[in-house]
């Protein structure tokens, strides 16, 4: 009895790791045979998830170092340049690049917004509310800024009477991108005018033209953007209300994609949050430009409230960011309140964005058939490629759309534990993840 136990045993165990072999798809001629592959997606995608201000991040970076992925700051355009010189701007982007090498070093990627206006911020002078527009064009004899004692705070706003300063503005972009297209250390970028580049100045007489772009120059200004910012950019969702983007089929053709800075307070939905998302959105733009912005500040306990698994203002996280589309959200205060654990951070980024899952994987004497399908919220927005030993398939899965499968080739044979999704736009240290197990 004892040595049939044994060989009952033996049975058992080959039998039930025998590999199923089922008919190749339709696409695959009789070359293909499949490959066996084991894999498992467990940590936070490259450029998606639960973002926290890099101060915050740094001091959390042992407790939620692995639970996020991107991390987020204001840059003021005045820090970065020195003046103009024979018709071109001159830079210094050092203390840029210290920044960016500060993320990097916590295998982070950077969100960037660049901003004028700030109610009430003293980091430009030490004086409340300066702007952050250059000093060579604040010197310009027709360069006249105005204020105003906004409830956020006093407000300098830039002069947009000004031919100099709407050169600029566009030219720091072309300039911008020109250095950090293919910079790894950064994921997307934040667009717009007036308080915190966010579409609005809330509380101060808006002046078309003057202390806010005309709408001819934000035409002018976005479309010139979307020739020449290869770094994929988000406008704020204030723009269906501040902006002739709406109203402008050629704008709302081009690919930017959307923040929201309010995200999941009380009257989110239903109202004008929602109205603005639909207007400017119209249910597909996440399909072509990231999707994400912060969680709400309208009550102090909306961050530290939003990660309760069983939802805030009747809506949980994870059905809010599905529904949106979510790529990336700041979250920067939850880590202070009592659901956001680093658990439940790790949790709810991988809530977000893309997740690809090998669904299928074949090879023949020459080439590897694979099918990836994203099984995430959002696409990926940089090229990424599935690789076997790292030769890359000539096949991006940026774009794969939530439930799409592509079929890729690669010119190489893959054993199954070679193959690997490559991005030029991902840090080094960073590896994008697929599940599988077939």
């Amino acid at each position: 009895m004892k040595r049939f136990f044994y060989f009952f045993v033996f049975v058992v165990v080959a039998v039930a790791c025998e590999p199923a072999v089922g008919p190749l798809p339709a696409e695959l001629d009789d070359s293909y045979a499949p490959v066996a592959i084991q894999s498992q997606a467990d940590a936070v995608q490259p450029g998606t998830g639960l973002v926290l201000w890099s101060e915050n991040a740094r001091e959390r970076n042992a407790a939620y170092g692995k639970s996020i992925a991107l991390e987020y700051a204001y840059c003021l355009p005045c820090q970065v340049v020195t003046g103009k010189e024979n018709g071109n701007v001159v830079y210094d982007w050092s203390s840029f690049n210290r920044w960016l090498k500060d993320v990097a070093s916590r295998k982070h990627q950077a969100v960037v917004r660049f901003r004028y206006e700030y109610p009430g911020e003293r980091s430009v002078d030490g004086n409340p509310g300066t702007t952050a527009v250059p000093a060579y064009i604040k010197a310009l004899p027709d360069y006249k800024e105005t204020f105003y004692e906004n409830e956020d705070g006093p407000t300098w706003y830039a002069d947009w009477t000004n031919a100099e300063l709407q050169w600029f503005t566009k030219q720091f972009y072309a300039d911008f991108n020109a250095v950090y297209k293919n910079d790894p250390r950064i994921a997307f970028v934040e667009v717009g005018f007036g308080h915190w580049s966010e579409y609005h100045i809330y509380g101060t007489p808006l002046k078309s033209g003057v202390n806010f772009p005309s709408a001819a120059y934000q035409k002018e200004f976005l479309s010139y953007l979307d020739e020449v910012l290869e770094i994929p950019w988000l406008i704020s969702i204030d723009a269906a209300d501040s902006s002739p983007v709406v109203g402008d089929a050629s704008l709302m053709a081009l690919t930017f994609g959307l923040f929201d800075d309010s995200f999941m307070h009380k009257d989110h939905e239903g109202d004008y949050n929602e109205d603005c998302w639909n207007a400017i959105g119209k249910g597909v733009r996440w399909k072509t430009g990231a999707c994400g912005g912060e969680i709400s500040y309208y009550t102090s306990a909306d961050q530290k409230n939003f990660l309760n698994p069983a939802g805030m203002y009747g809506v949980t996280w994870e059905q809010a960011s599905a529904k949106y589309h979510i790529t990336f959200m700041i979250a920067n205060d939850a880590p202070s309140g009592q659901y956001g654990t680093a658990e439940r951070f790790k949790e709810a980024s991988r809530a977000c964005g893309y997740h690809f899952a090998l669904t299928g994987l074949y090879a023949n004497d020459a080439k590897t058939a694979a099918y990836v399908t994203n099984t995430g919220i959002a696409p990926i927005y940089r090229d990424a490629f599935l690789a076997v030993s790292g030769v890359r398939s000539s096949t991006s899965l940026k774009g794969l759309l939530p439930g799409d499968t592509l079929l890729v080739y690669i010119d190489k044979v893959s054993k199954g534990n070679d193959l690997t999704i490559e991005s030029d736009y991902i840090l080094p240290t960073q590896t994008i993840q697929f599940d599988a197990n077939l």
